[in-house]
């Protein structure tokens, strides 16, 4: 897992075949995203580590296909991969606004912000770029 400071605490295979991890110093909330349903959710974590129950993240515009997706500057980034875009989302509270920052993509799957760059792969295009890092 990439920074100076992280844990992976538990992961486990989904349903869909999907690895999810969890990051014990990510705080008290843990924020996830469904691929097949385009939905993100907030996940309480009690003082234990304990996960609470998924809550919507109701979004001023709709995702299609979210999957990859990282936080960085107080903000999540993610791709959608049929809707072929790179977002910004900014959470407040149970509510989110998504900004495009790049559209046209060949099925982006991947995120990562690192050294000043948002890092981007495109499953089609067999390619990986990148774009300066969103204040």
């Amino acid at each position: 897992m990439p920074g100076s400071t992280n844990l992976c605490n538990d992961f486990v295979v989904g349903p869909d075949k999907a690895l999810y991890i969890s990051d014990t110093f990510v705080g008290d909330t843990l924020y996830e995203n469904n691929v097949i349903f385009n939905k993100l959710y907030r996940v309480p974590v009690d003082t234990a580590g304990k996960a609470g129950k998924p809550i919507d993240i109701w979004l001023d515009k709709p995702i299609k296909g979210p999957d990859g997706m990282r936080a960085a500057n107080g903000k999540l980034f993610l791709t959608e991969n049929d809707a072929g875009k790179l977002g910004m989302v900014t959470v407040s509270g149970d509510t989110a606004a998504v900004t495009v920052l790049k559209d046209g993509l060949a099925v982006p799957t991947s995120i990562e912000p690192a050294g000043g760059e948002l890092w981007y792969g495109e499953l089609e295009a067999d390619r990986a770029q990148s774009m300066p890092l969103p204040k």
